[in-house]
């Protein structure tokens, strides 16, 4: 019995060695909001693989049935954190109860990784109300868009996406029908956190996350005013996630 322990535990003590681990989480992520991060796991053993090994990242893990000798392998983890800025994981836990179970050995091997989390984005339904585009208010026109106000209703030429369908209608005719919005103005406009509605500051970094999200991606320049500091408006994806990662750093230092 003993002699089998000891070749049960050399076996298990072999089959977590030589396995190194990276982390890489996407560049955008929201506090409060699940998101796939990545997995990476390689084996540096030369004659053996590694078999049953689980690997834990902030509290979660993915498991890996079988990690090939000098091989590596892809899985995910599905996180959330629950509050914005900076956000830092040293290390990753190995483990794995290879070869019969009695016991499960672990260890820790460093991924140093750090990442920024955003506000939560959260709509404000009293910042869309009258007022001129330039008080930081989207305009509308009269071309065709995917973020305005109705237009009219007209036939599924095939083009239009399958959002844009009014379903509704489309039940009562034998062709599908779709919806024709207006476009948002491309007038530039510079976001400041202190008029964005909200009671505290975190339900305004909140409004002004979604806020930056919603006009970039409908194609209008935005910039930011953090205090005295201003941030010119763009339209571009770098600049977007520059103004989210301001929102998630303010107030931090």
């Amino acid at each position: 019995m003993l002699s089998f322990m000891a070749a049960s535990g050399l076996l298990g003590w072999m089959n977590i060695r030589g396995i190194s681990v990276r982390f890489q989480v996407p560049d955008e992520l929201y506090a409060g909001m699940e998101t796939l991060a990545s997995v990476t796991v390689e084996n540096s053993k030369r004659l053996l693989p590694s078999f049953l090994v689980s690997i834990t990242v902030a509290g979660h893990s993915t498991p890996f049935i079988m990690v090939d000798r000098r091989g590596t392998h892809q899985g995910s983890l599905l996180l959330s954190f629950d509050r914005r800025g900076r956000h830092a994981i040293s290390a990753a836990l190995i483990s794995s109860p290879f070869p019969v179970n009695f016991f499960v050995r672990f260890r820790t091997v460093p991924v140093a990784e750090s990442f920024t989390v955003f506000p939560t984005p959260r709509p404000s339904g009293t910042f869309f109300g009258s007022g001129k585009p330039d008080a930081g208010q989207l305009g509308e026109s009269t071309q065709k868009g995917y973020e305005g106000e109705l237009a009219k209703i007209s036939d599924y030429t095939g083009g239009e996406s399958l959002r844009q369908i009014h379903w509704r209608l489309s039940a009562k005719h034998e062709v599908f029908k779709v919806k024709e919005l207006t476009a948002t103005t491309d007038r530039p406009v510079v976001l400041e956190l202190d008029r964005v509605p909200g009671r505290t500051l975190e339900e305004r970094l909140s409004s002004c996350c979604y806020l930056v999200n919603r006009m970039v991606k409908g194609g209008r320049p935005v910039g930011l005013k953090l205090g005295d500091r201003v941030i010119p408006p763009s339209t571009s994806r770098p600049h977007r996630l520059k103004l989210l990662a301001e929102l998630a750093l303010y107030g931090k230092d």
